[in-house]
């Protein structure tokens, strides 16, 4: 495991110098526990050629201690000296200074910019979330099992679709089990819609309970070591309108023409075209979303975000989302996705829910 941390970093310092910076701060929690092992938040990495230093506090500093691979640990009083002040410990004289710009708010920059203000600041981004874009081995047998755990509270979970339960109701149970079956939380915040309200894409649980003949659209993921799953099923509880099954079958073939083609080297840009051809065709193009998928790792949406302005070539050991979907305002939607990494062979599947288009009334 050390080795892994160890790689990143050198990475991380290569492509420091390749920008003529001499140090890097990151501050997105994600990011640091790519580079660190460490697991909690407000925390502040620092990366150098000499020197790797995990900034905390008092509250996080044995977590810290315990989890981090090839970083010092600081513990900071926050009482009594300033982030900027902190960090100042550290670098050299006039140093070449890039921070992880997406991950900090204004106001907080602006303070510790003001007592950096001796060295040369630059704005950094994507720096590490590219490095993150391949996932090894370690990586993937996490994602796989933030995917078996989603999958199995599925499984636990379809026996309560029944009229009259509400969307609210139905997420509790799903969350529970996911959290028995061992996931640390959920990969964000469950989707769970009925009838009419399944065209809001992202939309929130309510009191909405469910009826016979309605679509229902489900959205979530579990977690293990920080690693997410993704996966949405659609379904109709009892028989199924000709118009809904002729969505369904639609986003069904469109998922299928994307996947046929997946492998390493193919342009994500054909992924999405090859997907759009068949929503197009089917007659609801119009209504589909406008992209098909994204990364998958530490973040829910990471590098490459699959849609038309896309221009990134599929790698070995990339874990993307395929998700096509329609969406109709005030009638209903569909959404398939699931989880894939790309191999030397062409592609693994990670979801393995079924998709059982009609479920029992």
């Amino acid at each position: 495991m050390s080795n892994h941390f160890s790689a990143r970093q050198q990475a991380v310092k290569a492509a420091l110098a390749a920008k003529g910076l001499s140090a890097l701060l990151v501050f997105g929690y994600e990011n640091i526990r790519y580079l660190t092992g460490f697991s909690g938040n407000a925390a502040y990495a620092l990366i150098t050629q000499q020197q790797h230093i995990l900034i905390t506090d008092y509250r996080y500093f044995e977590c810290a201690q315990a989890e981090c691979h090839g970083f010092e640990i600081f513990s900071r009083d926050r009482d009594n000296e300033s982030l900027g002040q902190c960090i100042n410990r550290f670098l050299a004289p006039h140093s070449q200074l890039g921070f992880d710009a997406a991950f900090i708010n204004v106001s907080l920059w602006q303070h510790v910019a003001s007592e950096l203000s001796m060295h040369q600041l630059q704005p950094i981004t994507g720096l590490v979330e590219q490095q993150r874009m391949i996932k090894n081995s370690w990586e993937l047998t996490q994602l796989k099992a933030a995917a078996a755990i989603a999958d199995n509270a599925l499984a636990q979970t379809l026996p309560y679709f029944k009229a009259g339960v509400s969307e609210r109701d139905l997420v509790l149970e799903l969350e529970y089990r996911m959290q028995k079956l061992g996931s640390e939380g959920m990969s964000f915040a469950t989707i769970l819609m009925f009838g009419e309200r399944t065209s809001l894409p992202h939309g929130s649980p309510s009191a909405r309970q469910l009826k016979h003949g309605d679509f229902i659209t489900l959205d979530f993921g579990a977690v293990i070591n920080g690693y997410r799953s993704d996966m949405t099923r659609s379904y109709v509880l009892g028989e199924a309108s000709a118009k809904q099954t002729d969505i369904y079958n639609a986003v069904a073939a469109a998922q299928q023409a994307a996947m046929s083609i997946l492998k390493p080297g193919v342009a994500c840009i054909e992924l999405q075209n090859a997907s759009q051809r068949v929503l197009d065709n089917s007659g609801y193009g119009q209504w589909a979303g406008p992209g098909l998928g994204h990364g998958l790792g530490l973040f829910l949406h990471e590098q490459p975000f699959i849609n038309k302005n896309c221009h990134y070539d599929l790698a070995i050991g990339n874990v993307i989302t395929i998700e096509p979907g329609i969406y109709i305002p005030e009638f209903g939607g569909v959404r398939l996705e699931d989880d894939i990494v790309i191999t030397p062979q062409g592609y693994e599947i990670l979801t393995h829910a079924p998709k059982p288009f009609q479920l029992e009334s």
